[in-house]
């Protein structure tokens, strides 16, 4: 192929980005205000993101499918694809220009035609070019978002660039890996996997292959592992010579090797709901030595009365002890001390430093009035393991920071493990704003695109899907009570079987989906559980959830990734159809949900069934929820139901992302007093 646009088409990394002096290639640190902040969100977030994009679909189309036609690609040899991609490819990422765009996809696409047996169709041409320039996609459910971020993924691995595609958990990672492997292997790009199952000594060179499917948490960490095994290190160079002069036992080799490319699957997940909580490394110490202490504190804890001694403050639930409860501690410290003798030097000491016993007794009070057991955390082989609040995945290698877990441990009688040190700590907002470009899909991105676009600076486009949506949405069910609700969604499964169509009820909580299990259970509903506590059999479940009588309960389907195939009498009666337990804190976990049914031009239904006593409604809007319970004692006006939604979305997510935004200055802050005591992170 002889093409003009075949050129110097510039540098990688890019002359115009600032780039951080550290071990590897990655973006500097920006140091915006929250002016500007706010503008880029306005410009980006709102401006930018919803303008028509049926032409340009529709433009990029006649333009990949004009060059296939052009270079007449069917009559291509392997050979000659492979030798000519490369060249296109890095004209295309690099360049980001349009015609080398649809050249590039032009060619990769017949590669993945000829080895996977897909023909990629328009909306993803459009959002895999759109991935490679660095933009956030929102991408309906179904639409094939695993081909899409594999497109975009080879090219830039074609282009020389290392590419990291960054999904939510181990079993995506591992999947979408192998299923388009033979794509990669045609060009012959080498492709690493890490997740939580992958051998530590194994990891950087997994990193080191020409691209990298890998979760969100095992790449923070160990970037964070790099940065602390660097030790201040801010350049390769250094790094060699302090190898060579100063060689330390046991030293492990980097793991990545910088942050070039990233395609983050469920962007909003990740980005946005998972950063609420920095990440920290730590080193485990003196392991069980303070049970005595944690079962202390739990004593006092339990004494103190709420409202006189302390508050639970905001839609958090943040304990705050009042002035009583002060001095009541302050009295217990004096009586204790006075006739403690000889006990423990380590209780002794709890006691007479007031802000240790206040801290600790806080964190009692949590463990004790703000998380719940099946909700927040599960109890597995005489260990507490936390649930992911979004996806409702086991987190095994994840625990609460300043004694809270060890006493959630104690509350809950298991054994009580070390409290942690920490290493080295870091946000989502900070870790993926160092890439030098960033992309991403989800099927809901419109709420968040302004934050998307202040935090992380990459704009939002939507693409629309391949086929028109066919979900029928039905009007929502408010009821009095749990009771009511549980029995409203038993008569909504009821009716569903007798048209011999499916059923996927969607609920928040490991303690919902059992309440609604036995709720079915008692009405002779044959049903299969899908939760924390089954997150092993998780693909076989959602791949028979499709059948004709079949009815699954499943946690917070955010993020799951896998389809759900209809059976053809399924897709014959009406599709399957999904209920909606209790709202979330996020319209976009409502819709994600709905998203299940109805994919691909599908038929497809959906119906929230909630109760006016679940706890998001009580907690963000209580005093509304009980004005519409006095005014409508039976089911209250769809105009009433959609208030009440908004008002307690609309409170939920203020209030997430205060926390969002208190974690930023939060680290933004420890990172200046880090970088004056001259530490890394």
């Amino acid at each position: 192929m002889n093409d003009a646009r075949i050129s110097n088409v510039g540098q990688w990394p890019p002359a115009q980005v600032r780039l951080a002096a550290r071990i590897f290639p990655e973006r500097a640190d920006t140091a915006d205000s929250g002016l500007d902040r706010w503008v880029t969100g306005w410009w980006q977030g709102k401006l930018r993101t919803w303008y028509p994009r049926q032409r340009e679909r529709i433009r990029f189309r006649d333009a990949v499918e004009a060059e296939a036609a052009g270079l007449g690609l069917e009559r291509w040899d392997d050979a000659r694809l492979q030798r000519e991609s490369r060249q296109a490819a890095r004209n295309a990422f690099v360049g980001k220009d349009f015609a080398s765009g649809a050249l590039a996809l032009a060619l990769v696409r017949d590669a993945a035609r000829r080895r996977l047996g897909l023909l990629a169709h328009p909306p993803q041409l459009l959002a895999a070019w759109k991935l490679l320039c660095g933009h956030l996609i929102e991408f309906d459910t179904g639409e094939g978002k695993t081909l899409t971020a594999a497109l975009a993924a080879c090219l830039a691995a074609l282009a020389g660039v290392p590419a990291h595609v960054v999904t939510v958990n181990d079993y995506l990672a591992q999947r979408d890996a192998e299923k388009m492997l033979p794509l990669f292997a045609f060009f012959g790009l080498s492709v690493g996997v890490v997740h939580s199952g992958v051998a530590q000594n194994d990891r950087a060179h997994q990193y080191a292959q020409d691209l990298t499917y890998c979760t969100n948490k095992d790449l923070v960490f160990d970037y964070l592992r790099d940065r602390v095994n660097a030790g201040g290190i801010n350049s390769p160079a250094q790094l060699a010579v302090r190898r060579l002069h100063q060689p330390q036992r046991g030293e492990e080799r980097l793991r990545l090797r910088g942050l070039h490319f990233a395609i983050v699957d469920e962007a909003d997940s990740i980005l946005i709901d998972e950063a609420r909580t920095p990440l920290i490394l730590s080193a485990l110490s003196d392991r069980g030595a303070d049970r005595d202490v944690f079962a202390q504190v739990l004593n006092v804890a339990e004494q103190l009365q709420q409202d006189l001694h302390f508050r639970l403050i905001g839609a958090q639930r943040i304990p705050e002890l009042s002035k009583e409860g002060r001095l009541y501690l302050a009295q217990l410290a004096e009586d204790y001390l006075a006739e403690s003798g000889s006990r423990r030097k380590v209780l002794d000491e709890f006691w007479q430093l007031d802000w240790v016993r206040e801290h600790y007794v806080l964190q009692a009070l949590r463990a004790i009035y703000v998380y719940r057991r099946d909700q927040h955390y599960v109890v597995l082989d005489g260990k507490i393991v936390i649930v992911d609040e979004f996806t409702g995945r086991l987190l095994p290698d994840r625990s609460w920071e300043q004694g809270l877990h060890q006493l959630v441990e104690v509350k809950e009688g298991c054994a009580a493990t070390g409290q942690n040190r920490t290493l080295a700590r870091l946000t989502y907002q900070v870790f993926f704003g160092r890439y030098l470009r960033l992309a991403g899909m989800s099927g809901t991105l419109r709420e968040v695109a302004a934050e998307m676009a202040a935090v992380y600076r990459v704009p939002t486009l939507r693409v629309e899907p391949n086929r028109p949506c066919q979900r029928i949405e039905r009007p929502s069910l408010l009821l009095l009570d749990a009771e009511a609700k549980h029995a409203a969604i038993v008569e909504e499964v009821r009716q569903i079987l007798t048209q011999g169509r499916a059923v996927l009820i969607g609920t928040r909580s490991v303690m919902a989906s059992l309440a609604i299990s036995r709720a079915l259970a008692g009405a002779g509903i044959v049903h299969k559980v899908l939760n924390a506590l089954q997150d092993e059999d998780e693909a076989s479940l959602v791949a028979q959830a499709g059948q004709p009588g079949a009815v699954t309960v499943a946690t917070n389907m955010a993020g799951r990734g896998t389809d759900i195939p209809l059976a053809p009498a399924v897709a014959e009666r009406g599709g399957l159809h999904v209920v909606l337990s209790e709202w979330h804190e996020s319209a976009r976990i409502d819709r994600q949900l709905f998203g299940r049914c109805a994919r691909q031009g599908d038929p497809g239904s959906c119906r929230a069934i909630v109760a006016l006593d679940d706890e998001l409604l009580q907690h963000y809007a209580s005093a509304l929820a009980n004005w519409t319970a006095l005014q409508w004692p039976g089911l209250p006006p769809a105009s009433a139901v959609k208030l009440l939604r908004r008002t307690m979305q609309r409170k939920a997510e203020a209030a997430n992302a205060a926390q969002r935004r208190a974690t930023m200055r939060q680290d933004r802050q420890m990172r200046r007093q880090l970088a004056f005591s001259g530490a890394t992170e």
